[in-house]
Order: structure tokens, then C-alpha cells, then sequence
């Protein structure tokens, strides 16, 4: 019988977003627009050049040692509780340093799709990919537009680097735009914040719609429910971060519990920075759709980027703002 992840988390991380490959990927970008012929026989030459040489982690290592660690749970006959599968776009031939990196570290990835140059994100449906994880912008876009699974640019890997416990596995998620949809974050960049505040409080009995990240909090949540002990003692430990404050913060309480959905910790921060508690959580990742939370966390924290779909107004909306801000 064919296996079926349908059950288990898979993550899809492409090798540049796992291991840092940022001296290849920068050979390669340094040609690629004056002659793409020359640029692919360089980096194949640098890769197969430096293949026996190790990597240094990459943004989502840190994550999928703790993900992976999860299998540990894994009852005898049950399909794995976690599934780490790399998607890149080398070819087999210089995907071989990665592959042998995975096997030096004794990494439990057995599954792998290297396309040469091609997207790989026309294979996440087949995978049962829940998360894709990417350096690759134009990657991520094509996955939120589509909606076949949640997506995130990963940020450069942080500069302070700290030992993240792999006895848990921590997520942080900012709120609008991310979990729930773009609808309530529009009304406050066109209307502001006293009118998001008054929208929020007033339809606080209406459950907020599904954002591109909803349905990988719902599918985190019931793995903890898999997992062995009471729920709030799961080493899986969700956190919502949102810029929310009173009276907004009623509706995303409502909305998980009409999802179902158990999150340990949330905090409703209204306008303090979120870094400042992150730093606290410490999360093996953090998703947010802001360039202006991300940046200040990402010095500490693995963090990453959520798009908006390429028919938002929210991408020209808040471009405007930053430019009213620095005239």
C-alpha cells in the first residue's frame, strides 16, 4: 500500500531555506542576468567543487531538528508524525552536497525533490505538503496564490545564534493576514485604527475567515491532541503575536474557539514591538506579514515572511505608507 501523509505534518523546505548556501546562491546571481549559460557552470562547479565540505544551518534548521524529533511519539504501524521533505532546485547532481550534508548530520529526511532550475512547487499537492518554506519569492507567491498549502520566505538565518530547545517545538504567528485574512488589516490601513478597533468590537461573535497559515495552525493543533499528555503539557507550543489590543483581541479568541483550536500563549500587544517578546518565547519559527516586525525580530529569531496574494490591495497600501513616512 502507498504511503499516506495525509495524517502527519509535512514540511516542505527548500536546501537554501535548511542549510546556508548564501556563498553559492551568490555566485550564482552574480551572473545569472549578463549570462545565464555561464552562471550554471559556475555554481555547478563551485557545488561539485565544495561538495564533501559542510554547511552551515540555514534559517529553518533549527525548526525541523525540533519537528523531526516529534517522531520519537511515533506508535508502531502509524504513519510518521512529522515528514521533512527538501524541494530544491539544483539538480541531482549538485543537489549531492546536500544530500550528504543531511546524511553527516544524520538528519531523518529521507525524501527529496531536486528539478534543475524548475519550480518545485507544482509537487507540494503530491507531497501533502502542509508548509513550504523558501528563499525564493517568486516560489512563495505562486503557493499563497494558489493556496495549496501555507508558504513563507525565510528571513536570513539570525545573527545571534541561540540553542533552541528540540525537547519542544515553538511557533509564533502574527494574527491578521497570516492566520486570519486580510479583511480587518484593509479596514485599518484605509480607515484606521480607531475604526478597526470599533469593526473588531462589534463583530467579535463573527469568526474571523481563514487566512493562507489558518489551516497549518488547525493541522499543529490536532497534533497536539496526537501526542501523549494533556495538551497544555504538549512539546508542541503555539503563540499568537498580534499588534491587536483591546477591543480587537475578543474576536481572535472567539474565532479559535469556534476553529477548535488550542493556542498556549497569545498576546495583544498594541503597538509594542514584538521582538521585545519573542526573544521570550523563543520560537524555532515566527511568521509575520511585516517587513517592519520581521526585521527586528530576525536578528534573534528564525522568522518569516508571509505574501499577500497577488490580488491584495494591502502590498501598494502599506508601500504607500512607508513612503508618506519618508518624505
Amino acid at each position: 500500500m502507498p504511503l499516506d501523509l495525509s495524517e502527519s505534518l509535512v514540511i516542505g523546505i527548500s536546501a537554501t531555506a535548511l542549510f546556508d548556501l548564501s556563498q553559492a546562491d551568490k555566485i550564482f546571481k552574480e551572473k545569472i542576468d549578463k549570462d545565464p549559460e555561464t552562471a550554471i557552470e559556475e555554481y555547478r562547479k563551485y557545488m561539485l567543487k565544495n561538495e564533501e565540505k559542510p554547511l552551515a544551518d540555514g534559517t529553518g534548521m533549527p525548526l525541523v531538528k525540533a519537528l523531526l524529533n516529534l517522531n520519537k511519539f511515533q506508535k508502531e504501524g502509524e504513519a510518521p508524525i512529522v515528514e521533512v521533505i527538501v524541494m530544491s532546485r539544483n539538480s541531482p547532481e549538485t543537489g549531492f552536497r546536500v544530500l550528504n550534508e543531511i546524511r553527516r548530520r544524520n538528519l531523518q529526511i529521507s525524501r527529496s525533490a531536486f528539478t534543475a532550475g524548475e519550480s518545485n512547487v507544482d509537487y507540494l499537492e503530491a507531497f501533502y505538503v502542509d508548509l513550504f518554506l523558501t528563499t525564493n519569492e517568486s516560489d512563495a507567491q505562486k503557493v499563497i496564490d494558489s493556496n495549496v498549502c501555507a508558504a513563507a520566505i525565510v528571513k536570513a538565518p539570525p545573527k545571534a545564534v541561540k540553542h533552541l530547545d528540540e525537547d519542544q517545538v515553538r511557533f509564533a504567528f502574527d494574527a491578521d493576514a497570516v492566520i486570519f485574512n486580510e479583511e480587518s488589516e484593509i479596514v485599518n490601513q484605509t480607515e484606521g485604527l480607531s475604526t478597526f478597533h470599533a469593526n473588531e468590537d462589534n463583530k467579535q461573535d463573527t469568526p474571523l475567515a481563514s487566512g493562507p497559515h489558518a489551516n497549518l495552525l488547525i493541522k499543529l493543533s490536532k497534533m497536539q491532541e496526537r501526542l501523549p499528555g494533556r495538551i497544555e503539557l504538549s512539546p508542541v507550543k503555539l503563540a499568537i503575536m498580534t499588534a491587536r489590543n483591546s477591543p480587537a483581541e475578543m474576536r481572535v479568541i472567539k474565532t479559535l474557539r469556534d476553529w477548535n483550536v488550542y493556542v498556549d500563549e497569545a498576546f495583544f500587544l498594541g503597538g509594542l514591538e514584538k521582538s521585545r517578546f519573542l526573544k521570550a518565547f523563543k520560537p524555532h519559527i515566527f511568521f509575520d506579514d511585516q517587513d517592519s516586525h520581521l526585521d527586528p525580530a530576525a536578528a534573534d529569531i528564525p522568522s518569516a515572511k508571509v505574501l499577500y496574494p497577488s490580488s491584495s490591495p494591502l502590498t501598494e497600501l502599506i508601500k504607500n505608507k512607508k513612503g508618506k513616512k519618508s518624505d
